[in-house]
């Protein structure tokens, strides 16, 4: 809540008791709401050595080694003699006897242990979880194969390391999952054929079978549009759209409405919000004084750049190496300001050289973390203890980046390199002080001969401070006109491995590679960033395509088909459906195909069956790929029956599926912090759908003045100046983002402040949430502003108005309970704000946006109490 002064007016006063009752009527209404539930193979063109089944066997293992017990049985400890990290050391085990007995596995002290089943129970901090310990009995019963070992122990003194057999090369027989050449596997046969509509469908479905499942029904017309508007926009849809999908009834209907929405500005700024978490992409330096800075021309090439449908390999390379390409563009340049974004210091009692050191690290760990889904970071200070990365090739990755002719320590938005970029108000501003300053300074220059020497040092000085203010804010301008870009120094310069990650310890001098398990750098390239940026999009790299569909997955369903969406190494967890994650990724990566090639995959319906009023099969040729473009790839997701099932769960599937793994039902999950604020804004029309995407950040509604409070010293320079007018309204990616003090309606449900590269959000539910939304200015305002709209369009009734509500909100109309709830509310609420006239008023009167004189206060307020409770649903701030 607002930290308001004791002496000031309090501009939500007569809030507190209608807050009260919308806290409970929200209850109320989730009574009466309809039932809902909150939810939460190798390639077979590829050869391998060991059997599949034993190579996951051996990955679920050791995720589980790594977790639980190799800290005390690893390479630096072996309590009670036992180490578990390499198979001989397991059948050798320790001083109680061999861990592990080959051909007989129960037999095995390792299982008696963690079973609980003998004088020694395992771990120490408790007993494992029943699939963690079926994990380790099926890779026993396998043979125990390691499927990744560990890398050696960490040079000492940054020597070179002795040659590693344990680390895998591209010719191993079996690499980690997710290192393994990306081919591209059958379309599975499903006995339910006419389920599918596109290949998906195919390999979901199949597994369902397996498992004696069947897909949920599909979501009703009114629950789908609303999902795939908020999936593909991060926007509602409108009344009118869902009316013209309800009446559409054409086969290719929901189609058209993809269509649409994948066309629509909107899409860009809703894509952004995610990749702008990766590219840690903030309005501020961070650290101790975070100063302002102007990077948000980076953060509408990205959105434009979506928009325009950029391929991803190309969209890679621009803000990777977008300066080096040849006669590299103004957009170019600034997409390589991804690798700008990251936090800086201008502490003047800082080290130059330990945050040169620092830039360069956090480059290294969010690429590798963005394009190679990696914990590449656990290899800055010694060998990775699980993924085949040396501190070696750490650091040879690192001279990619630490060729960069940065100031380390530079105070100011400006930091070079940089490039010169206004918008059109500053440039016209800049031309207008072009024309002021020349006669400024002939003014401000003394002249000889007058008859009043003491008049004219008079006008002198007044010349000179008209002239001082014309030429600062020429400088200020042209400051904020500019944003960092990447550059390389004409002569590069040595990098040595940091023993132990210690800028002032340098080991051997390296050079910029890839690590051996992944290939080389393609040759012939003078720029190494722009070779790394090629490799990281090349065919032969199977890891990118890998990381980025299943980013895109997580993004719709709430999960990637490989959960761990930011550890694709030994650690994370591997796909729930490989073959799914392997077709997808490599007909993204694959080359688009021509007309006529292929038949299309995905059953037409039985003739006689009510096709039409279903969404209509999306053909995708087998044979297809998609030329790494976005929309594409979000079209073929959306269009699948799997993306179109309902979100209901029966019983069966809590008890077989409580996680939806296994992908039979749809999507639901809580919305991102910037959709639930932009939701609120577009529910009751204060949002300007038509404004341009893009321009300079905005500062809407923060209580107190938090950034004054918590700036070093209390500073008054630090306060927080609100924004005013349209820009209060701007969507949430374009708020300012400032790293020590994040936008609290953000903070609160778990956006990052961005110091760092963050593949995925938490999702929690804290108390702290309802405050924000109940009492937060802006979605008071949003209430009061959506029941301006209720009592101006919603019909003369209390029930057409609610129906009217609804659909505005929820894209559907309020059901008989929740009509009664809400106009219990309703008639609570007219009560009180008719004995307390001065409460209503306070109400009514929260938020810049002009109310409407003629309406009734006291009625105003009730419904503004309404809106408030619906603005609260868990449905409202829920995609489902």
């Amino acid at each position: 809540m607002a930290h308001e002064k004791t002496s000031s007016p309090n501009p939500r006063a007569g809030v507190a008791l209608a807050a009260g009752l919308v806290v409970c009527a929200t209850a109320g209404l989730a009574l009466a709401a309809p039932p809902k539930f909150r939810s939460a193979q190798p390639a077979a063109a590829e050869k391998v050595q060991v059997p599949a089944a034993r190579v996951s066997a051996a990955e679920a293992a050791q995720r589980v080694l790594a977790t639980h017990c190799i800290a005390c049985h690893g390479e630096k400890s072996q309590m009670g003699g036992l180490r578990l990290d390499t198979r001989a050391a397991l059948l050798k085990g320790g001083k109680r006897g061999p861990a592990f007995v080959a051909g007989s596995p129960e037999k095995s002290l390792m299982l008696k242990a963690v079973r609980h089943q003998g004088e020694v129970k395992m771990p120490p901090g408790g007993k494992l979880s029943p699939a963690e310990i079926q994990a380790l009995t099926q890779w026993l019963a396998t043979g125990a194969v390691y499927h990744t070992p560990t890398p050696q122990a960490p040079r000492v003194g940054g020597q070179a390391p002795a040659p590693n057999a344990q680390h895998p090369t591209p010719n191993a027989p079996n690499p980690l999952w997710a290192f393994r050449s990306l081919q591209r596997p059958q379309v599975p046969q499903v006995r339910n054929r006419w389920w599918v509509k596109n290949p998906i469908d195919a390999f979901v479905l199949a597994k369902l079978e397996r498992q004696g499942l069947k897909p949920s029904p599909y979501a009703d017309r009114r629950t789908l549009i609303r999902r795939v508007s908020l999936d593909l926009t991060g926007l509602p849809p409108t009344p009118e759209e869902v009316d013209a999908f309800l009446s559409d009834r054409s086969p290719n209907a929901y189609e058209k409405v993809v269509d649409r929405l994948l066309a629509s500005k909107h899409y860009g700024e809703r894509l952004a919000i995610k990749w702008l978490d990766l590219a840690r992409y903030a309005d501020s330096d961070g650290y101790h004084d975070d100063t302002d800075r102007s990077m948000w021309p980076y953060r509408d090439y990205v959105i434009n750049a979506f928009n325009r449908n950029k391929p991803f390999d190309q969209f890679t390379i621009e803000q990777l190496a977008g300066d080096t390409l040849p006669n590299a563009t103004d957009e170019q340049k600034i997409a390589s300001a991804f690798n700008r974004c990251g936090p800086t210091s201008s502490e003047g009692g800082a080290i130059p050289e330990e945050y040169l050191a620092k830039y360069a690290v956090d480059r290294v760990n969010t690429t590798t973390s963005v394009w190679m889904g990696l914990t590449f970071g656990c290899a800055e200070c010694h060998d990775h203890k699980y993924d085949p990365v040396t501190t070696r090739e750490y650091y040879q990755f690192f001279a990619f980046f630490n060729q960069v002719p940065e100031q380390a320590l530079y105070r100011g938005a400006d930091a070079p390199p940089t490039l010169f970029h206004p918008t059109p108000e500053q440039k016209k501003r800049l031309d207008e002080l072009a024309k002021l300053i020349p006669p400024a300074e002939e003014e401000a220059k003394p002249r000889t001969g007058v008859a009043d020497p003491k008049a004219e040092m008079a006008r002198v000085a007044e010349a000179k401070k008209k002239l001082e203010a014309l030429t600062k804010e020429r400088a200020e301008v042209e400051k904020h006109s500019k944003v960092r870009i990447m550059a390389d120094v004409p002569q590069r310069r040595p990098t040595h491995i940091l023993v132990r990650g210690d800028y002032a310890k340098k080991g051997e001098e390296v050079q910029p590679a890839v690590p051996a398990v992944l290939g080389k750098l393609p040759e012939g390239i003078a720029s190494p960033r722009l070779a790394l940026a090629k490799w990281l999009v090349d065919p032969s790299n199977p890891l990118t395509p890998r990381v980025t569909v299943n980013r895109f997955w997580e993004m719709v369903f709430g999960h990637g088909l490989a959960r761990s969406s930011d550890d694709f190494g030994s650690r994370g967890e591997r796909p729930t459906h490989p073959d799914l994650l392997d077709w997808i990724a490599s007909v993204f990566a694959s080359p688009e195909r021509t007309e006529g090639e292929n038949e299309a995959v995905g059953a037409p319906h039985p003739a006689g069956t009510a096709s039409n009023l279903q969404p209509s099969t999306f053909n995708f040729q087998p044979e297809s790929g998609l030329g790494w473009k976005t929309k594409e790839l979000l079209k073929l997701i959306v269009m699948s029956a799997t993306y179109q099932q309902s979100s209901r769960v029966t019983p069966g599937l809590v008890a077989k599926d409580p996680d939806n793994r296994l992908l039979a039902r749809g999507p639901r999950f809580r919305m991102p912090a910037e959709m639930i604020r932009d939701n609120a804004l577009a529910i009751s029309g204060l949002l300007d759908r038509e404004r341009a995407v893009g321009g300079p950040s905005v500062k809407p509604y923060q209580p107190g003045d938090l950034w004054r409070e918590l700036s070093a010293g209390d500073q008054e320079a630090k306060s927080y100046v609100q924004d005013h007018g349209p820009d209060l309204y701007r969507r949430g990616l374009y708020t300012f983002w400032k790293r020590s003090v994040l936008f609290p309606a953000f903070a609160v449900f778990d956006a990052p402040k961005r110091e760092v590269c963050t593949v995925q959000r938490p999702i929690t539910n804290t108390p702290l949430q309802a405050f924000a939304t109940l009492n937060d200015t802006a979605y008071v305002e949003a209430a009061r502003v959506f029941a301006q709209r209720i009592l101006q369009q919603g019909g003369p009734t209390v029930d057409a108005r609610l129906d009217y509500a609804y659909r505005r909100a929820l894209a559907r109309p309020a059901t008989p309970a929740e009509r009664q709830v809400l106009t219990r509310i309703l008639n609570r609420s007219l009560a009180h704000y008719r004995a307390d006239a001065k409460g209503a008023t306070q109400l009514v009167s929260v938020g810049e946006f002009a109310r409407l004189s003629e309406l009734d206060v006291s009625e105003l307020a009730a419904w503004t109490c309404v809106c408030n409770a619906l603005l609260n649903l868990d449905e409202t701030i829920t995609k489902e």
